[in-house]
């Protein structure tokens, strides 16, 4: 397929998808979360090609160079398309970088991944500050590809429920405190947003983030890969047959209640919050 009908195709696709599931509504104000890679960036350009109130958010989590140049590149890439970009700084909000978090707590024999250290601390911000700043929506880059992976490796580790908060809506349970969580790039291939971002030469650094080199995850791609180079159209397979299970996921885990975290007062399914484990560790170890 040539560049241009494959752009339409492309933006035609992630129409459809929101379109399909309501992911946005006419009054919706997104905010979009972007990390300066090519997902996340494709997801706000044509989030905002299609129409749609759009503004970006990025945590800057201390990755040394790596960080740097994810920053410069969307604050260049948002100037240029007049789209109002909000950027978080994770020393402001904890104090502490994720490498540093990671560290200090494997050093006092605390074992902990640095993805899920980002994951935890990130989803916690983006609510919080989709909050602030009066969002209906939180949109993220996840493309495919992450949904596929995520489904694995939730089977691989024996939590098929922990599934149910996937989906082109993300999340269980509904709270007046958690923005809801959308994602219309769900039935793109990750090889489809980096040639969308190629066509249109973002600005994006396009390596991965040099701490999930040896995560499960990247081991779990390398491996769907490898299935999808041998039997074409396994990830779709196996996304569609996902969808087809997940009212019935959603439905085993909507019996529970929301709390709140006895320490931040953020949603919580247990006393205290992940985000105030990890920084309550910390301070333990100081």
């Amino acid at each position: 397929m040539d560049d241009e009908p494959f752009v339409r195709y492309l933006e035609d696709k992630v129409k459809s998808t929101i379109e399909k599931y309501g992911l946005i509504g006419g009054g919706d104000r997104v905010l979009v979360a972007v990390s300066g890679g090519k997902d996340s960036t494709t997801a706000l350009y044509v989030l905002k090609k299609l129409g749609y109130n759009v503004e970006g958010i990025i945590i800057d989590h201390l990755l040394g160079e790596y960080s740097r140049k994810n920053l410069s590149n969307i604050q260049s890439f948002c100037s240029e398309c007049g789209i109002k970009l909000h950027v978080v700084y994770m020393r402001e909000e904890y104090g502490y970088s994720t490498c540093y978090i990671k560290s200090v707590l494997n050093s006092k024999g605390v074992r902990v991944n640095q993805c899920s250290i980002c994951g935890v601390m990130r989803r916690s911000i983006l609510n919080r500050k989709a909050r602030e700043l009066k969002a209906s929506k939180i949109a993220t880059g996840h493309n495919l590809d992450d949904e596929v992976q995520t489904v694995l490796m939730n089977m691989l580790k024996g939590n098929v429920y922990q599934s149910a908060r996937l989906g082109p809506r993300a999340g269980v349970l509904d709270s007046g405190k958690f923005v809801p969580r959308i994602k219309p790039l769900y039935f793109c291939l990750e090889a489809e947003t980096e040639r969308y971002s190629r066509i249109h030469d973002f600005p994006v650094v396009y390596e991965p983030c040099p701490c999930s080199l040896d995560s499960f995850r990247t081991h779990v791609k390398k491996l769907l890969n490898g299935l999808e180079e041998e039997n074409p159209g396994v990830k779709y397979s196996i996304i569609n047959s996902f969808l087809e299970i997940l009212p019935d996921l959603k439905a085993h885990e909507s019996g529970g209640a929301v709390k709140e975290c006895e320490a931040c007062g953020e949603p919580s399914s247990r006393r205290l919050c992940r985000v105030c484990e990890i920084t309550g560790a910390m301070r333990s170890v100081s």
